[in-house]
């Protein structure tokens, strides 16, 4: 696995709002993002449009160009989602993740 970078430089504005994108926060989670997006799926009645919600086409590819460290979701088929602070701290319920998401600060 990657070493995560400080949660801080992942944030992202989009929307006028902060968010996390799912790559992203599985990766503070420690799960693939694959399992992350099926987690709430899963769960959808627990994700509200303000919690997490999907990026448009023009979202990903403004997202993709200003943040190297996502390049890799060119190559992706489905649009990625945007977890809000709220959708990030309910993902944590959700997941059978390895990282204690006690642990686990979002709001810097």
């Amino acid at each position: 696995m990657k070493p995560i970078r400080p949660i801080a430089s992942l944030i992202l504005e989009l929307r006028g709002r902060k968010v996390l994108i799912d790559a992203d926060l599985a990766a503070i989670y420690g799960v693939e993002t694959r399992v992350l997006n099926q987690a709430v799926k899963r769960n959808r009645e627990r994700f509200p449009g303000d919690f997490v919600f999907i990026l448009s086409p023009a979202e990903k590819e403004k997202v993709i160009t200003n943040c190297d460290h996502l390049a890799h979701l060119r190559f992706a088929k489905s649009l990625p989602l945007a977890f809000t602070e709220h959708g990030a701290i309910m993902t944590a319920t959700v997941l059978n993740s390895p990282q204690d998401f006690r642990n686990v600060e979002l709001h810097q």
